[in-house]
């Protein structure tokens, strides 16, 4: 059985159990308490040299590290990741522009809300809070002319970039400013709940 390591708030975590619930395979949740520093023994580092969740244990003991990696080799094969190479090299796409482009700033933004680190990070927020009003605006100029990042099919793209713009709020962005994505979360959301 195939283990996830994650650390349970975590939205890079979440994006494994949802494609892993999607495609019905059953799993074991290692929970990690990354605060206490488990994430950086030598054991879990062994999983993911970065030291971060979630990390991926397949049932014969190698370990896939970076939401993203684990969502495409969980996909492989699947309707979640189109065959078709233009196609897939827009799930690519999006997957980086996730990993670039929103989860650094709208990630980190609303953990240092939700931990009360807002402050001894003041000067990086507005930084922050610009990049995440880019990332945004590129979605909803995508998000407007399509169903789905990667055309008409919900694919891993809309998972991973789901996690954290459908938590904008969080930072200060609510999705009513953004119509485009507001109407695609809901999409996605009812593509999770089946």
């Amino acid at each position: 059985m195939l283990t996830l390591h994650e650390y349970t708030p975590s939205q890079n975590c979440w994006k494994v159990r949802v494609l892993l619930g999607l495609l019905g395979i059953p799993f074991r949740s290692r929970p990690v308490a990354i605060f206490s520093g488990e994430s950086r023994t030598p054991e879990f580092l062994a999983l993911n040299p970065a030291g971060s969740t979630p990390a991926l244990t397949l049932e014969d003991g190698r370990a896939i590290a970076e939401s993203n990696a684990i969502l495409c080799y969980l996909a492989d094969g699947t309707r979640f990741m189109p065959t078709d190479r233009f196609a897939r090299a827009k799930v690519m796409q999006w997957l980086f522009f996730e990993q670039y482009y929103v989860e650094p700033v709208i990630g980190s933004l609303r953990f240092w809300t939700l931990t009360g680190r807002l402050e001894v990070n003041k000067g990086l927020v507005p930084g922050k809070r610009d990049a995440a009003m880019r990332a945004l605006s590129a979605l909803e100029r995508t998000l407007r002319a399509t169903m789905f990042l990667g055309g008409s099919d919900f694919t891993i793209a809309d998972i991973a970039n789901y996690a954290y713009a459908h938590l904008s709020a969080h930072c200060g962005f609510p999705l009513a400013a953004f119509p485009g994505i507001e109407r695609w979360a809901r999409r996605v959301e009812r593509v999770e709940a089946c």
